[in-house]
């Protein structure tokens, strides 16, 4: 008997040009494919035919599949088809329950491959013009989530607070406030603040700020889900970088 498959396949950040040509010739291939909410659903025109797509995200106001439901429907289906996969935004090592879902796919005697995606951590700042490292103003970065599996924040998230690092935030827009409150805390209060909602697609949404008003801003400007979250100074970068590619742009 020929053991199924599960690839967990990262989808990219956001726009569907950003998959990997390894991600799309995996595509081609699929008997199954679980999609999440953040994929753009035109990458499932890879697919061929007699594909089966699955929907099993997670997003506020429709239903939502939790974790076990999903790692459930792999191990099901894995007396169906012969390859699955698991189809993530971003990157699927990087705050993508990958772990789960390999231990269930483990489970059912299925063999498992990885196919690697663009992290949103470091495309979306990139998208918005803002390095997460620069000579002199950042040597190092944290990629952080927003709150734990609990539901309160992670420790690592006091730390980072204290430190000169770049703070990527992923998944902390609904604790906006009490975040910053955090870093207000440790003496950030001036610190710029990027928010980027739906980076890396046509819809992609900016602003800028400090830690001790870029609530009111987002509040303001009415952002939300899906959105990344970016503390320290390189955020002062933006306009410098976005200047100079206008200037080349215009010689």
């Amino acid at each position: 008997m020929q053991h199924s498959t599960l690839t967990l396949l990262g989808a990219g950040p956001g726009a569907p040009d950003l998959i990997t040509l390894r991600g799309i010739n995996a595509l081609k291939t699929a008997d199954l494919v679980l999609y999440d909410a953040l994929v753009d659903p035109s990458l499932l025109h890879y697919c061929n035919s007699s594909c089966v797509k699955q929907y099993v995200g997670k997003r506020a106001g429709q239903h939502s599949y939790s974790q076990q439901e999903i790692c459930e429907i792999i191990i099901r289906s894995s007396n169906h088809y012969k390859h699955i996969i698991r189809l993530k935004g971003g990157d699927a090592f990087v705050f993508g329950r990958a772990t789960e879902e390999i231990e269930a796919a483990k489970s059912a005697g299925m063999n498992i491959e990885v196919i690697q995606g663009i992290s949103s951590a470091l495309a979306v700042p990139a998208a918005a013009m803002i390095p997460l490292t620069s000579r002199g103003v950042s040597q190092s970065f944290w990629v952080i989530t927003g709150t734990t599996r609990s539901g309160q924040f992670a420790n690592d998230l006091y730390l980072a607070a204290q430190s000169t690092a770049t703070i990527v935030l992923l998944m902390a827009m609904n604790h906006l406030h009490e975040i910053m409150e955090i870093f207000i805390r440790h003496g950030k209060q001036s610190t710029p603040v990027a928010i980027i909602q739906e980076g890396c697609t046509p819809r992609q949404k900016i602003i800028t700020g400090q830690v001790n008003n870029i609530a009111d801003l987002a509040r303001i400007k009415g952002l939300s889900n899906p959105a990344i979250i970016v503390v320290g100074k390189v955020v002062l970068n933006q306009r410098q970088i976005a200047s100079v590619i206008d200037l080349k742009d215009a010689v």
